[in-house]
């Protein structure tokens, strides 16, 4: 049976400050990303990615009314959602319409998003221990893989860890060693060949850890790895709280060409968005260079620098003192830049 946790009355207290700001006794909640966040990671999306099957109307007091159709009820009530009266729909009804003159979240998406970024202690513990075992997992799948395995196979092997850890693999990709200069490589028919990459997001309790490996079976790591790791070590120094997102996004810009990758008529942070915030989103939001959100203390981050054939990215909580990487397996190689351990290419020459 699902409970109330500890940080459901804290997470109570910042819906109350906004429905202050809407005047508001209640709002409906849709997305499933304040779903998640409020009811202390509750899965509501059945097609990974899609829309939830419920919604939830909040009120001042803490009490709660889920809509859902009647063929996810009863699963919703025994398995995700504590705390919360049930009102049934038949399943070809909409469940997701506010009453009249009640706000939902879509009124207050920078609140809301803002309201969710600080996280709290037992956010923290959870999110920590998600990303220790998701790094380890993909650490075992990745000391297996073959340059003769394809990109599929070890998409394959890759979910199966996520799984195999209590988790929903949100996004798995893989690069054989002819893909590494396609941004969002979803995986294909093609051998790893002499090397590849593997990027996965893995959620649990609603919280997103995203991070890439690289392995290499033979030849030498190209000479942008290193580089990139500087560009890297920019945006971690760029991310401090209470700075502007569009801040940080200018910073990037500048990493990337004083560290010599693009040219001006090419900039190089321009061929791939960068990342930026994450949590109960995958990207929280994205960052932009007209991004008004504000760095938050004990926010998550997974920054994603990337050239062709270079790509590093890790999920991190940033505090006054810096970033405190939480996608961390110790039998992974690793270096320090400016500090930080920062992974390596795994060797399976």
């Amino acid at each position: 049976m699902p409970v109330i946790t500890a940080d459901r009355p804290h997470k109570h207290e910042r819906l109350v400050r906004i429905l202050d700001e809407l005047d508001a006794e209640s709002i409906l909640l849709t997305r499933p990303e304040n779903l998640a966040w409020y009811f202390d990671g509750a899965r509501t999306q059945v097609p990974i990615g899609g829309a939830p099957v419920c919604s939830a109307l909040v009120h001042r007091d803490g009490s709660a009314v889920v809509t859902a159709p009647e063929n996810e009820a009863d699963r919703l009530a025994a398995e995700e959602v504590a705390g919360a009266e049930f009102r049934r729909v038949p399943w070809y009804e909409s469940f997701a319409e506010a009453p009249r003159g009640v706000p939902t979240d879509a009124d207050a998406v920078s609140a809301l998003r803002a309201a969710r970024a600080p996280l709290l202690p037992v956010e923290r513990e959870r999110y920590a221990e998600l990303g220790r075992d998701a790094a380890i997992a993909v650490t075992e799948v990745l000391r297996e893989a073959r340059p003769t395995m394809t990109e599929f196979g070890l998409a394959a092997d890759l979910a199966q860890a996520v799984h195999g850890i209590g988790a929903t693999p949100s996004v798995v990709l893989v690069a054989g060693a002819e893909r590494g200069g396609v941004q969002h490589p979803i995986p294909t028919s093609a051998p790893l060949g002499r090397r590849a990459l593997a990027v996965v997001t893995a959620v649990r309790h609603g919280l997103h850890v995203s991070f890439s490996r690289w392995v290499r079976f033979a030849g030498t790591e190209p000479s942008a790895v290193e580089t990139l790791r500087e560009v890297e070590a920019e945006v971690f120094a760029a991310t401090r709280p209470g700075r502007a997102l569009s801040a940080v996004v200018a910073n990037i810009a500048t990493a990337y060409e004083r560290h010599g990758l693009g040219s001006p008529e090419h900039p190089a942070w321009l061929a791939h968005h960068q990342g930026g915030p994450t949590g109960y989103l995958g990207r929280d939001p994205k960052a932009n260079p007209h991004s008004a959100d504000l760095v938050a203390a004990g926010g998550a981050f997974a920054w994603n620098p990337w050239v062709p054939h270079a790509k590093l990215e890790d999920t991190v909580i940033v505090d006054e003192a810096g970033p405190l990487i939480l996608t961390t397996d110790p039998a992974w190689p690793t270096t320090t830049v400016r500090g930080i351990p920062r992974p390596l290419t795994l060797d399976l020459t």
